[in-house]
């Protein structure tokens, strides 16, 4: 085990027409991953990925695994079985590709999983009804302050704590409107409208939650072969008997990506390696623990870069 490394994997918002494509065209034999996908979801992943249409991926039901599958795409390129990371974690729909990465649930049933994952939190709550926004230059005690004062609208929570200065609200859009308003009074530097619909990491998913909590106890898990630091809590999982419950907390639950960061560099981890479409959790990462080494893998040239620079 690489005591000095941990893999982290993308959520929604990451996700972009063309992603894993040019990984999938120089190596191959990495279709075998969107094939065994497309089985199981009953349509092309590959084609979705690679061409869109952007209207169709970036629905959630199809959003969620097509990020799974271009994550461990990618992880596949790094032949991670040459190296044991020292822990693993993902930011919300992240978190099951971690899964998947250390031995917790097999690929196909997390591809079968994250698929009525993101249908149920769409059916959640009515279409239109949901606003998710970023709130910069604030503290998470004075965003969860704003929050409170803005519930008189409605349901609004500090969904995402990514990073220092950078808290995600969501919730019902007349309530997320009221605490925009609030924490600009509180000195918010920037409010930026999100293009998410569906207010997850709130208490209005806690429907969504049920239901899969369902399909969770259906699958058959394992013990993970290195931990996953969960997002409900930012602590270390090993055990099968937790991960369920760990993810049905996780949907009505703020994701603690700071906490996770910091508990991954408690532990001994100097070195980042995001696995999957974009750079967000890298950027959040270096903002968190400025001394940490960031590298990803998500086309042929960051692939080569990584592999040497981890001695693979």
């Amino acid at each position: 085990m690489n005591s000095a490394v941990a893999f982290v994997f993308p959520g929604q918002g990451s996700q972009f027409v063309g992603m894993g494509k040019a990984l999938c065209e120089a190596h191959p034999q990495l279709r075998q991953v969107y094939d065994e996908a497309s089985a199981v979801l009953g349509y092309d992943i590959a084609a979705l990925c690679f061409n869109g249409p952007a209207e169709t991926l970036n629905l959630t039901e199809h959003t969620q695994p097509a990020l799974l599958v271009s994550s461990i795409a990618a992880l596949r390129a790094l032949e991670s079985g040459a190296m044991t990371p020292a822990a693993v974690a993902g930011h919300s729909l992240g978190e099951y590709t971690a899964l998947v990465a250390a031995g917790g649930l097999t690929f196909r049933d997390a591809v079968h999983i994250v698929q009525k994952r993101g249908r149920y939190m769409a059916e959640a709550v009515p279409a239109g009804t949901g606003s998710v926004a970023a709130l910069l230059g604030l503290d998470a005690e004075t965003v969860k302050l704003a929050c409170r004062e803005a519930a008189s609208s409605g349901v609004v929570q500090a969904a995402n704590f990514n990073s220092p200065g950078q808290v995600v609200i969501a919730g019902e859009k007349a309530a997320v409107e009221r605490a925009i308003e609030i924490a600009k009074t509180k000195g918010c530097k920037k409010a930026v409208s999100l293009p998410v619909s569906v207010p997850v990491h709130t208490p209005l998913m806690q429907r969504a939650a049920d239901r899969l909590a369902n399909d969770l106890a259906a699958i058959p898990w394992s013990d993970l072969r290195m931990p996953l630091i969960n997002n409900a809590e930012a602590r270390p999982i090993v055990k099968a008997g937790e991960i369920q419950a760990s993810l049905v907390r996780q949907l009505p639950s703020s994701v603690l990506w700071e906490d996770s960061v910091r508990a991954m560099a408690a532990m001994g981890v100097k070195t980042f390696v995001e696995l999957g479409p974009g750079t967000v959790l890298s950027g959040l990462i270096r903002r968190i623990v400025p001394e940490a080494v960031t590298m990803n893998v998500n086309d042929p040239k960051s692939l080569e870069t990584t592999r040497a620079a981890l001695g693979l």
